[in-house]
């Protein structure tokens, strides 16, 4: 294992009925907040007036409509309330993007130049107005980590960036606020925390991090019984639950120890959703596979383990590649029966596309097989 510093600072307030924490947990911060959230869906189920009960003795200004891809404009609207208003906390209702775009709001806030310095590393921010979470949707992993992504439609470009400083301070997971949740949204919650546990599965130092591996072998396949459940019966708490706490799991850093993930599945999706502005996971799971059958035969070891360890692939009377090949195409299947997309074509992206999607990326991808710009178009290719 390669040397490491953890540390993470979010308090996680798990369960039912976990809202009567708010007051208690915000009041020591201030009395302006700043209440983030998305198109509306929690004024629809019910939780915005619950949210704005439990925090009557606030004063409460807010930001809605933060985009499924959140928009650096947006991100810059709030920062533009927390100055005008004297913002003294941020609450961030909704899923891995109300999220995401709040972390870059509350470090822009502290900086007087375009917010999109900071995804792009021209400005390291050194303050951050404090947040915190309720989460409806389980997917990102937002709610326990310091990452963000921010797309810039100006420039087509969407770009993961992180700071310390914007740790949530807590974050409330409430399983029965998942409920409520439309089909599709729950699918790409699933294929969303999948592709974060296969990103660090396969690294570079494979060898070296069997522990980890076996551990998200095992959170992969909970996370495949699970989402059955919740896509069959969506008011089944148990399953709810434990989709939940995968999720968070899969991208707070504690199955990420003493190695690196290679994310360029993630960096190819991010052009993708650039330029077409789909859902990042409707994304991940066109993409995924194809860059995994791509780099499969130099790293046919770690692929083939992955088959039998997670997909159960008989191994008689066939070769490495063949099982490890077999592997990939039950996970694609699999997305494919929760009903994501598996082609760039169902997402009406053609091949004369692709060349505006390249220019999109942000350079050289992935630490495990490095991905240049024709092997991306490549890949891009078997995804049509």
């Amino acid at each position: 294992m390669i040397n490491f510093t953890y540390q993470n600072p979010t308090k996680i307030i798990f369960g039912t009925d976990q809202l009567k924490n708010l007051k208690n947990e915000i009041s020591n911060h201030g009395e302006n907040i700043l209440l983030v959230y998305g198109g509306g869906s929690i004024k629809k189920t019910g939780l915005y007036d619950k949210i704005i009960k439990e925090l009557s003795e606030f004063n409460v200004f807010e930001l809605a409509g933060v985009e499924p891809n959140p928009r650096v404009t947006t991100a810059e609207k709030g920062a533009k309330i927390i100055n005008e208003k004297n913002i003294d906390f941020v609450l961030a209702v909704g899923g891995g993007s109300v999220i995401d775009c709040t972390k870059l709001i509350v470090a822009a806030a502290h900086y007087e130049g375009p917010a999109w310095d900071i995804v792009t590393r021209k400005h390291i921010p050194s303050q951050a107005t404090p947040f915190g979470t309720v989460l409806t949707l389980a997917a990102t992993g937002s709610e326990m980590n310091a990452g963000s992504v921010i797309t810039n439609l100006e420039t087509n470009q969407k770009f993961g960036w992180g700071s310390p400083l914007v740790y949530p301070k807590f974050s409330i997971l409430d399983p029965t606020l998942t409920y409520t949740l439309p089909k599709n949204q729950t699918v790409n919650g699933i294929v969303d925390m999948m592709s974060h546990l296969i990103e660090q599965y396969f690294n570079p130092d494979g060898a070296n991090t069997k522990l980890f591996s076996g551990m998200i072998e095992a959170v992969l396949k909970q996370v495949m019984i699970n989402g059955k459940i919740c896509l069959a019966e969506p008011e089944n708490y148990e399953a709810r639950a434990n989709i939940m706490m995968a999720g968070t799991i899969a991208l707070n850093g504690q199955i990420a120890w003493g190695y690196r993930g290679d994310w360029a599945s993630h960096g190819l999706e991010h052009a993708v959703s650039a330029v077409f502005d789909i859902p990042h996971a409707e994304g991940l799971a066109i993409v995924m596979p194809n860059w995994m059958k791509y780099v499969m035969p130099k790293h046919t070891d770690q692929f083939k383990r992955f088959a039998i360890n997670v997909f159960d692939v008989d191994t008689k009377e066939k070769t490495d590649e063949e099982i490890a090949l077999e592997g990939i195409n039950k996970l694609q299947l699999f997305w494919k029966d929760l009903g994501a997309p598996t082609t760039l074509a169902e997402r009406n992206i053609k091949k004369e596309d692709i060349p505006s999607i390249v220019k999109s990326l942000s350079g050289e991808l992935g630490v495990m097989e490095i991905i240049t710009a024709e092997d991306a178009t490549k890949i891009y290719e078997l995804s049509l």
